[in-house]
């Protein structure tokens, strides 16, 4: 008999807030059990603890151990939140008169815990820091044997620093394992920490508020924390994701690839207002149509007094004299005797490139010694000493809760607008949290939450501040803008607190830190559950140079040849995430510029790293789309490392059912035929992605020329008939493509009779190469115009 599937927790704390609002129903009866067809609730009155049974049947649970907070019998409650609906609670009474919920809604697998305080002291509250729960894991497994995933990477349980907003615990042999997560973020910063106990995991989950003050007679809720189990702990991330989603009604906007100026090894920083006029005539007429559609001004364009990092006179251009300019100094609008009205002219040019002018800024900073605010220090944010919250490069944390600083916000975002701007890239957004910079953040560090004085509104919390003015910039934009974030990694207070108010977020430091070539990936994998659901994971530009840039890799200090230059375009397009690039364009060699083609437009399937589980950071990813009835799967290996390696992945790991796949590798130009396993042995830095059809009893397609992913944006429909192999394909203007067909000739009986369109158009050229290759056939399309168009390959069946 299979042993019972069961999920236990611990619950330590005496005070826990919930920022959901419930309405209870008037009738409550006693119970101690609750259900929604995927878990069960039960409370135990004699060891006052509370189990989480996943009753699906696995041998999966989570001990829990006994606990004195509960001080009375549990409730059940039928509650309805405005969010997931109608629900069921497990309410018991705790210390200090507050109420500890645990919620099941319908078709949701994960329990929502939430708790109540009341202040019924005359005095005031303040909150810093509560430690609510704490939960032992058992996946069947020593804890030797498990890992933890969260935003510190993979790593042992008792080697991981403590994760913001998630942590996975997981078996990699059989990824089965347990997600927990903060799912809201309104006025505390959501932390998980794990350990080891008797050779068991243990999850401690804790809010940090810095200060939240609690005025007599008033009550509050937490933060909501869930839980649940799953079969495949990836999968768990992702619905965790989605409930994230949910919470917040996010709707994703759209994204196209993004020309950021910064990094480039000529006419970077900010550039001129010439070279951005160069830039975006250069763009239009070469990559547009295969999916550019930003350029970015970065930093050095504003004017401002130089005191801490980057002047902050976000208002105005600088004008710099030709006799004071120097490299890194070289901002617009160029030189004087082209000066056209500051910033206008370059968005002007952009927009009439038929692109989006975009611009950087750091909303929540400026310096307060500059004299401009000589008689507004009380706009800023001050320590405990009294000094203004100033940090190295981020400057002097705005107060947010000031109505001055709110309408000069708006001013300012209004100014930029203004100017023709619909991109904004916010930087050092960490400085809305009032929080030290800790950069590069990514598992827990201390950042001395509260080190601070009360804001001008003492009753909000730095998170909730922060909250608020991102809130502020997006009711100002009315949705006219997307807000790009940056980035989480100078301070990761500013992570679970930017979700919902920003469509993309840079989740790693600047590419030129730490590993380079390796930095953004690191963090795009461990975090790419989040990417097309919450927002676009923002990996830095996709360097493609041949110069690169210090620290990509350790041997050539630069990112190198041509197949090393693929790496980052290629993981940009294979995983859906945010595509940026900030190398000078206009001077790029055309095999370069040939990679820009084959990765900027995004697809729209999905992408899961397949060893995400095994490797610090991973090197298999599969990408699946089924939008148009058809299955297309991309199987992508990177080799980040500096010696050559072999990277091998069966079928079934990957996550696919068939027996057999005939396989296509783009990059090579290479069809292979019988694929039952990948492996391939890689040079340092490179990349292999090989689309992956079933095997069939007729031809199909298994790869076009048009993008990386082979099919997944272009191949619109495709049909098998009584000898018909038809197709809608998306066509660009005079860009030749090539469709790869496999299962004809001697291997399968099935020989070509003609190729034709549907609908016949002079504009479009199609023809069919000549001879059949082992088994495949290309079919070449080339159009005028960029265009859908219908075509078809008919075949006789001979016999074998």
């Amino acid at each position: 008999m299979k042993k019972t599937s069961i999920i236990q927790i611990l619950f330590l704390a005496a005070i826990v807030f919930c920022n959901s609002v419930y309405s209870q129903s008037s009738k409550k009866d006693k119970g101690f059990v609750i259900k929604n067809g995927l878990l069960e609730l039960s409370f135990d009155p004699m060891s006052k603890s509370f189990t989480l049974k996943n009753i699906t049947g696995k041998n999966v649970f989570v001990k829990s151990l006994e606990t004195n907070t509960a001080t009375g019998i549990a409730v059940k409650n039928q509650i309805t939140d405005p969010v997931f609906g109608k629900g069921t609670s497990l309410s018991v009474p705790i210390a200090n008169e507050a109420t500890l919920f645990f919620t099941l809604y319908p078709g949701q697998p994960f329990v929502f815990i939430h708790q109540t305080l009341i202040n019924n002291s005359n005095d005031t509250i303040n909150v810093k820091q509560l430690n609510p729960i704490s939960f032992m894991v058992d996946l069947q497994k020593t804890a030797s044997d498990l890992m933890t995933l969260g935003t510190g990477g993979l790593l042992a349980p008792d080697k991981n620093p403590g994760s913001y907003v998630f942590l996975t615990t997981v078996d990699p042999s059989s990824r089965n394992g347990v997600v927990a997560g903060w799912l809201t973020h309104e006025k505390g910063s959501g932390v998980l920490f794990s350990d080891v106990k008797n050779n068991e995991v243990e999850i401690k989950a804790r809010i940090d508020y810095g200060r939240y003050l609690l005025p007599p007679g008033k009550s509050g809720v937490s933060e909501t924390l869930v839980i649940g189990y799953f079969d495949d702990a990836r999968i768990g991330e992702e619905l965790f994701a989605d409930a994230l989603a949910k919470q917040y009604n996010i709707k994703l906007r759209e994204r196209s690839a993004v020309y950021c100026t910064w990094y480039a090894e000529k006419n970077g920083g900010a550039g001129t207002e010439a070279s951005t006029i160069e830039l975006a005539d250069f763009a239009q007429k070469n990559l547009k149509k295969y999916g550019f559609g930003v350029i970015q001004i970065d930093d050095q364009w504003q004017d401002g007094g130089s005191y801490n990092g980057p002047t902050r006179a976000f208002d105005r251009v600088r004008l710099t004299p030709l006799a004071e300019r120097t490299e890194n100094g070289k901002t617009y609008p160029g030189y004087p005797a082209n000066y056209k009205n500051g910033m206008e002219p370059s968005a002007r040019a952009i927009k009439n490139a038929g692109l989006i002018a975009g611009i950087w800024w750091m909303p929540f900073a400026r310096n307060h010694q500059d004299p401009e605010y000589a008689n507004r220090q009380h706009w800023f944010a001050k320590r405990l000493n009294g000094q203004p919250y100033e940090t190295a490069w981020g400057g002097t944390s705005l107060d947010l809760t000031n109505p001055e600083v709110q309408d000069h916000i708006v001013y300012v975002t209004k100014k930029l607008m203004g100017w023709g701007y619909d991109y904004f890239k916010m930087d050092g957004l960490w400085t809305g949290t009032v929080t030290e910079q800790i950069y590069i953040n990514d598992g827990f560090k201390n950042d001395s939450m509260g080190n601070c004085q009360p804001l001008y509104n003492p009753l909000c919390t730095q998170i909730e501040a922060f909250r608020n003015g991102l809130k502020l910039i997006n009711k100002t934009t009315e949705g006219k803008v997307f807000l790009s974030g940056c980035c989480i990694s100078q301070n990761m207070r500013s992570f679970g607190a930017s979700i919902g108010l920003v469509h993309s977020m840079r989740i790693g430091p600047d590419f030129s830190h730490e590993e380079g070539i390796k930095t953004g990936p690191t963090r795009a994998s461990r975090l790419y559950f989040l990417n097309g659901r919450v927002w676009w994971n923002d990996p830095d530009p996709a360097m493609i140079r041949e110069s690169g840039i210090g620290g990509v890799d350790p041997t050539s200090k630069g990112v190198g040849d041509l197949q090393r230059s693929r790496m980052l375009p290629t993981f940009a397009a294979v995983t859906g995430q945010f595509y940026l690039s900030s190398d000078w364009i206009p001077d790029l060699p055309a095999e370069r510029l040939e990679i820009m083609k084959r990765t900027m437009a995004s697809h729209t399937g999905i992408a899961r790293p397949v060893d995400a589980f095994d490797k610090f950071l991973p090197s298999i990813w599969l990408t699946t789309d089924k939008k148009t009835g058809t299955e297309r799967n991309i199987i992508t290996l990177f080799n980040w490392d500096t010696a050559t390696t072999t990277i091998s992945c069966t079928l079934q790991k990957a996550g696919l059912k068939g027996k057999a796949y005939y396989g296509y590798d783009f990059w090579a130009d290479k069809p292979l035929n019988d694929i039952t396993t990948v492996s391939e042995n890689l040079p340092q830095q490179t990349c292999r992605a090989i689309a992956l059809r079933e095997k069939a009893n007729h031809p199909v397609i298994v790869s076009t020329s048009q993008h990386v992913t082979q099919g997944m944006i272009d191949v619109l429909k495709e049909k098998w008939e009584n000898g018909v192999l038809s197709a809608t394909s998306k066509l660009i203007a005079d860009d030749i493509y090539e469709v790869r067909i496999a299962g004809v000739g001697e291997y399968t009986g099935w020989k070509v009779e003609n190729v034709s369109l549907a609908n016949p158009d002079k504009n479009v050229k199609i023809s069919i190469s000549p001879k059949v290759e082992n088994g495949w056939i290309r079919v070449i399309i080339q159009s005028e115009e960029s265009k859908t168009v219908n075509w078809k390959v008919n075949f006789n069946k001979t016999i074998k």
